[in-house]
C-alpha cells in the first residue's frame, strides 16, 4: 500500500485524480477510500462522463444487495422466535442453526464488509481511529468468536452452553451492521455521484460542434478543432459555441444561464458573446477569442468543482467520539484479559478470552450505525412532506447553523419570468384599445416581452389582430401595420425615428423604470398614445418569508445579474439588507467566499445555472424547485413550491433533525458506556454474574430499538414557517 500521505506518480488513463476533503494531502489516481478518516475521496476536476458509470456506486450497492439478501434469514434464525414467537428450533435444529449461520454470514462479513475491514486495518496503521475502524475491530472480533464457538463449543464453560451444547452465536450482528453500514455508503455516493451530476450538466450547456466561416463556405466542425480567432457563424435558435465578439449582424441572446434575467440582451457588431447561451432569431459570425478550458463556462465548470471539492463535511461527532472510544474499548478488553488470566476462575484463559471478546462485541457500533440514518430517513420524509427535498445529511447539519442567506433575485424573490404590470395610455386613448393595437404587433415577435403583452392582452379577453409589414428594429423596437393603423413599439429612439413626442409620459417611464420595471413607448399613426410596463413581480409569498429570516437572526443578501436601479428597488420593499447588482456567476460564487472568509456560515438560495456555483460554494445550497435542473444537482437541498417559506420549514427540520441525531448518538453511548464494564466482568467480584451472549445481544438489540424510536418522534415535531 503507498503512504497514505504521498502524492501517486502518474495520473490516471482519465487524467482524474481523486482527494480527500478533509485531509487535502491525500491524493489518488482514482476512486478509493481516505486511510484516514475513511471517507470516499472525491475527484478534483471535472468528474468523468456519465457514461463512464460509477464503478465504487456500483459496487457497493452490489454487496448491498446480496448482504441484505442473506441478512435477513439471519435475523429470522436468531431473532424470530425471541421477538416473533416463530417456531425456529422446532424448523431448524439448534445444532445445525449456528452452521447454517455461518454459511450465510462469512460472505457478508468477508466480501460484504470486506472495504470496510480494509479501512479499518488502514487506521490503525495511520494511527487515525475511525467509525471504519470501530466497525472493522467490532465485527471481526464478534465473527472470530461466532466461529470459535460454532466449531470448538466445549472449549466455553458450561454457563455459556445452552442445553443443546452450543454457544450463541453474534454473525446476526456481524451481517446486520455491515449491511446497515453499506446502505449509509450507497446513500452517500449516490449524493456524491448526482453532484458530479451537476457539473456534466454544465458541460452539456455548450454545444459539440461549430459553424466555421471559411473563404469556400461554412463548414460543420468538432468543438476541439476551432482554434483562436476562428470565425463562427450562429444561426437562429443556435448555442453560441465559445467565447468570442461579433463582428457581422445582430440578433438577442438569452444570457439567462450568466445573468438569471428573462430578457435577451441584444447583440451587435463588437459586442461579446459567451459559449453556451442561447441564440434568438437573428443570425451573425463572431470572432473567437477564447477556447476550450478559457471560456467562461469552463470556468463556471471548474468553479463548481472546486467549491464542491473545498466542501468539507463537518465532521461526524462518531467519528470525534471513536477517536477516544476505539483506544479505550481495546484498553479495556486487554486490561479484562490480563485480570482474568491471572485472577479468574479455572479454565482462566478460557474466561479471559470470552471477557475481552464481550467488550469489543458489546462495543460493535449496531445503534451507532442506525442513529444518523434514522434520523435522517426520517426527516428526509417528512421534509418531502413538507416540499423540501433534502440530498443528505450535511445540507441538515449545516443548514441549523447558517447565519447568512444569500437570494437569487429572479425566480426566488420574483415570479421568473416578465408580466405586463402597467398601461398608461395618453389622452384620447384607453387602456384596452392600447393593449389590443400593441399585442397585435407584438403577436408577431418572439421576444419575452411581447410575448408578456400578448398575455396581459389575452387576460383582459381582448382580441389580438394580426400584424402586417411586420419589422424588428435592434436596439430600438418593432413596426408594423395593425387594423389599418401604422404602429411603433419600442425605446425612446424608436420614438425620435417616428417623430412622438413623449411628453409627460416621460416623467411617469422614469418612475416605472425607478420601480423595476421595463418601459416600452407606444406610437399610433405617429402619435404617442401611451406606454407600457412589464416586469418580473415579486412572489406573493416573499415579502412574508424575508420578515420571518430576519425574526429568525439570519442577514438577508440579494445577489443578482440584474441591473443596480431594479435590484435596489425589489430591495427596497423587501427590506432586503445587502444588494449586490450586475452579478456574474463567478461574483455570486465570490460573494458567498467573502461571507464565509468572515467567519459567517452562508446558504444560497438560488434557481438558476448562473447560481449553480454559489449554490456548490455556500455551506447550504438551496434551489428553487422551478428552476434549472443544473441548480438542483448543485445544491443540497430543494424547495420544491419555489418557496422561500419552505426554507423557514426546512430550517426548523435542521434544527431538529440534528437534536434528534444527537440524541441518538447518546442512548447509543449510553448503552456502551454501560455494557463495556459489565462485559469485561466488573460485576463479577460483586455479584458472581457475567454478561452472556444473549444478554449481550439483548442490550445492543435495546439500544437499537431506542435509536429507532426516537427518530420517529421527528414524523410528529411541529415545524413553524
Amino acid at each position: 500500500m503507498r503512504d497514505p500521505d504521498s502524492a501517486p506518480d502518474d495520473k490516471a488513463e482519465t487524467g482524474i485524480q481523486y482527494t480527500c476533503p478533509m485531509h487535502p494531502e491525500i491524493v489518488r489516481d482514482g476512486p478509493d477510500s481516505c486511510p484516514k478518516c475513511g471517507m470516499a475521496l472525491e475527484p478534483m476536476g471535472v468528474p468523468p462522463a456519465e457514461d463512464a458509470g460509477n464503478p465504487e456506486l456500483d459496487d457497493m450497492s452490489r454487496r448491498f444487495r446480496i448482504s441484505l439478501v442473506l441478512s435477513i434469514p439471519l435475523l429470522v434464525m436468531e431473532m424470530g422466535s425471541h421477538i416473533f414467537g416463530l417456531p425456529v428450533d422446532a424448523v431448524i435444529p439448534p445444532a445445525i442453526n449456528p452452521w447454517l449461520q455461518l454459511v450465510l454470514a462469512t460472505p457478508v462479513f468477508a466480501w460484504g464488509g470486506w472495504p470496510f475491514l480494509e479501512r479499518g486495518w488502514a487506521s490503525i496503521v495511520s494511527r487515525n481511529p475511525n467509525m471504519f475502524t470501530l466497525i472493522a475491530l467490532g465485527t471481526a472480533v464478534a465473527y472470530v468468536y461466532s466461529l470459535v464457538a460454532t466449531i470448538l463449543p466445549d472449549a466455553f464453560p458450561a454457563s455459556f452452553q445452552s442445553a443443546s451444547g452450543t454457544v450463541a452465536v453474534y454473525y446476526e450482528s456481524v451481517a446486520v451492521i455491515v449491511t446497515l453500514i453499506l446502505l449509509g455508503q450507497v446513500l452517500e455516493l449516490r449524493a456524491r455521484d448526482r453532484t458530479s451530476g451537476a457539473i456534466r450538466a454544465l458541460l452539456d450547456l455548450a454545444p459539440k460542434t461549430a459553424r466555421r466561416v471559411t473563404q469556400d463556405g461554412d463548414e460543420d466542425i468538432a468543438l476541439d478543432e476551432v482554434s483562436l480567432g476562428d470565425r463562427l457563424r450562429v444561426r437562429p435558435g443556435d448555442k453560441v459555441p465559445l467565447d468570442g465578439v461579433v463582428i457581422q449582424g445582430t440578433s438577442t441572446v438569452d444570457e439567462s444561464m450568466l445573468t438569471g434575467e428573462p430578457l435577451p440582451v441584444e447583440k451587435g457588431e463588437g459586442h461579446r458573446v459567451t459559449g453556451g447561451t442561447l441564440n434568438g432569431s437573428g443570425s451573425f459570425v463572431f470572432e473567437v477569442d477564447r477556447v476550450a478550458g478559457d471560456t467562461l463556462l469552463s470556468q463556471i465548470v471548474e468553479m463548481v468543482a472546486e467549491a464542491q471539492r473545498s466542501r468539507a463535511p463537518i465532521q461526524k461527532l462518531v467519528d470525534k467520539v471513536a477517536g477516544v472510544f476505539v483506544p479505550v474499548v481495546v484498553a479495556v478488553a486487554v486490561i479484562a484479559f490480563v485480570v482474568w488470566l491471572i485472577a479468574g476462575p479455572s479454565p482462566a484463559f478460557v474466561y479471559a478470552l470470552v471477557a475481552a471478546v464481550s467488550v469489543l462485541i458489546i462495543a460493535c457500533p449496531c445503534a451507532l450505525g442506525l442513529a444518523t440514518p434514522m434520523s435522517i430517513m426520517v426527516a428526509t420524509g417528512r421534509g418531502a412532506g413538507l416540499g423540501v427535498l433534502i440530498k443528505n445529511a450535511e445540507a441538515l447539519e449545516r443548514l441549523a447553523k447558517v447565519q447568512t442567506m444569500v437570494v437569487d433575485k429572479t425566480g426566488t424573490l420574483t415570479e421568473g419570468k416578465p408580466t405586463l404590470t402597467g398601461i398608461v395610455p395618453a389622452p384620447g386613448w384607453d387602456d384596452d384599445k392600447l393593449l389590443e393595437l400593441a399585442a397585435g404587433l407584438e403577436a408577431s415577435s418572439e421576444h419575452p416581452i411581447a410575448a408578456a403583452i400578448v398575455a396581459g392582452a389575452e387576460g383582459r379577453s381582448l382580441t389580438v389582430p394580426s400584424a402586417d409589414a411586420f419589422d424588428s428594429d435592434t436596439g430600438r423596437g418593432v413596426r408594423g401595420e395593425v387594423s389599418g393603423h401604422t404602429i411603433a413599439l419600442g425605446n425612446d429612439r424608436l420614438m425620435d425615428d417616428v417623430g412622438a413626442d413623449l411628453g409627460s409620459l416621460q416623467e411617469r417611464a422614469a418612475e416605472l423604470r425607478a420601480e423595476g420595471a421595463t418601459v416600452m413607448f407606444v406610437a399610433i399613426d405617429g402619435t404617442l398614445a401611451g406606454l407600457l410596463a412589464v416586469s418580473d413581480p415579486i412572489k406573493s409569498t416573499t415579502s412574508g418569508a424575508i420578515d420571518a429570516l430576519h425574526s429568525a437572526g439570519l442577514k438577508v443578501v440579494m445577489a443578482t445579474g440584474d441591473d443596480a436601479a431594479t435590484a435596489n428597488a425589489v430591495a427596497a420593499r423587501l427590506g432586503i439588507d445587502e444588494v449586490v447588482a450586475d452579478a456574474m456567476p463567478q461574483d455570486k460564487a465570490s460573494l458567498v467566499k467573502r461571507l464565509q472568509a468572515q467567519g459567517k456560515k452562508v446558504a444560497m438560495a438560488g434557481d438558476g445555472i448562473n447560481d449553480a456555483p454559489a449554490l456548490a460554494q455556500a455551506d447550504v445550497g438551496i434551489a428553487m424547485g422551478a428552476g434549472a435542473d443544473i441548480a438542483m444537482e448543485s445544491a443540497g437541498m430543494t424547495l420544491v413550491k419555489g418557496d422561500l417559506n419552505g426554507l423557514l420549514r426546512a430550517r426548523h427540520l435542521a434544527t431538529a433533525t440534528i437534536r434528534n441525531i444527537r440524541q441518538n448518538l447518546f442512548f447509543a453511548f449510553v448503552y456502551n458506556a454501560a455494557g463495556v464494564p459489565i462485559a469485561a466482568g466488573i460485576l463479577y467480584p460483586f455479584f458472581g454474574l457475567l454478561l452472556s451472549p444473549m444478554i449481550a445481544a439483548a442490550a445492543m438489540s435495546l439500544s437499537s430499538v431506542s435509536v429507532i424510536a426516537n427518530a420517529l418522534r421527528l414524523k410528529e415535531t411541529r415545524l413553524g414557517g
